[in-house]
């Protein structure tokens, strides 16, 4: 056994000689035992040496005073450090140093890759891992990575169900800060982002870079299985999930499942009956935005987008891009069943209703169920006995296109 006199240490108080002598069951020390316990010891005392200063809340170690100090304001609360320009406060003076560029413009850290400058040195290096390709962060329960453990982060709140940010006005809320601001404007009616091209205004930089690839064309985002491109990332990874076959959104009411949260919201309507967009010219009413806008053409008679083959002219560029798949031949949706493919994901949607034999569409009138929309559009009129197709010829009138078509034909063979 060793002599504990002999272990004596000034710098040392008596509780750390005791442990230095005997193991962790309080027995006397082995020297036959492997020397790590040793060597981990001699450690905890260099470190305790090299870290004089330690916190009286936490105990967390120091090697300068001024680093305590530092560190006591998180305890404490204090920020001593204030903005002159917008008074933000800071509890380290570094920290008030970085927010400053705000205001002054300074981005003094570059890129070397393609040039782009920042105002802190923690944005560059994130930013590098777009060149690289480098995401050294990844979720522990569904695997997806990230390149900045900020997003790794708020991601988790996703799985947690955490929405720890709250609207003053309407008591929504949100697990990112950054979408309580975004919604924030929905009630101010604030749009500081401005298109220099065409002066139309957004509540958001992400809607204002979007809508500025209108006036480019510009489709940087490509999917690596189909090829389809996409003017932003967030309409990429919502069209990677149709490869993926991933609809993590389910409705429960019908228990139906959906690939993105927009049209679970959109799905949740059919049950609801509710029609929150109006249009001020007419006073109709519509479950979706979309519908609203495409109505509101009608109106104004506008029509923005051109097809560079054809010359036809559209008012959505939706439109555009669907009518394309005619010249290109194009048929970007597939049935998982047989394996049909379809222009339009509208279309597949419709086709799989033979697979799954699904009548989602009733009559208020008879209860009779129809696969589409248009199929029940068209049984209604037998109840109503409107006609709105007429013959410009004799003035007949039909319930139906097919009907006028196969009449006009009488005509011509007359």
């Amino acid at each position: 056994q060793r002599d504990c006199k002999e272990q004596e240490d000034p710098l040392q108080i008596k509780g750390e000689q005791e442990e230095l002598c005997t193991t962790e069951e309080g027995k006397p020390f082995d020297e036959s035992k492997d020397d790590n316990s040793d060597r981990n010891k001699s450690e905890q005392i260099v470190s305790g040496l090299s870290k004089p200063h330690s916190c009286s809340t936490c105990g967390k170690r120091f090697r300068r005073k001024s680093h305590l100090t530092r560190h006591m304001q998180i305890h404490t609360g204090e920020k001593r450090y204030s903005c002159s320009t917008c008074g933000k406060r800071y509890n380290v003076k570094s920290s008030l140093k970085t927010h400053i560029r705000i205001h002054t413009g300074e981005k003094p850290h570059y890129c070397t890759t393609c040039g782009k400058s920042f105002g802190q040195k923690g944005q560059l290096n994130s930013h590098m891992r777009i060149h690289t390709s480098e995401k050294p962060y990844f979720c522990s329960i569904c695997g997806e990575r990230f390149n900045i453990v900020t997003n790794l982060k708020i991601h988790m709140q996703v799985h947690k169900g955490e929405k720890p940010h709250s609207c003053s006005t309407c008591g929504k809320r949100f697990s990112r800060k950054s979408h309580l601001t975004r919604h924030i404007q929905i009630h101010t009616g604030e749009k500081p982002h401005y298109c220099t091209t065409c002066g139309k205004s957004f509540g958001q930089k992400g809607q204002l870079n979007s809508h500025m690839q209108i006036h480019t064309s510009a489709k940087p985002y490509s999917c690596s299985i189909c090829g389809e491109r996409f003017d932003v990332v967030t309409n990429l990874k919502m069209h990677m999930q149709i490869h993926k076959g991933e609809k993590p959104h389910s409705c429960s009411t019908c228990g139906k499942t959906f690939s993105r949260k927009s049209h679970l919201t959109r799905h949740i309507q059919i049950h609801t009956g509710e029609k929150s967009h109006s249009c001020s010219t007419c006073g109709k009413r519509f479950n979706r935005k979309e519908n609203l806008k495409m109505h509101m053409e009608y109106h104004t008679g506008e029509k923005r987008f051109s097809c560079t083959t054809s010359r036809k002219r559209f008012t959505l560029k939706t439109y555009l891009n669907e009518h394309a798949r005619i010249h290109t031949g194009e048929k970007p949706h597939s049935c998982s069943t047989c394996g049909k493919r379809f222009t339009l994901k509208a279309y597949l949607n419709e086709h799989m209703r033979i697979h799954t034999g699904e009548k989602p569409h009733s009559c208020d009138t008879c209860g009779k169920s129809f696969t589409q929309k248009g199929q029940l559009n068209r049984h209604v009129r037998i109840h109503t006995g409107e006609k709105p197709h007429c013959c410009s010829t004799c003035g007949k009138k039909f319930c139906s296109s097919v009907q006028l078509k196969m009449h006009i034909g009488n005509h011509a063979t007359c």
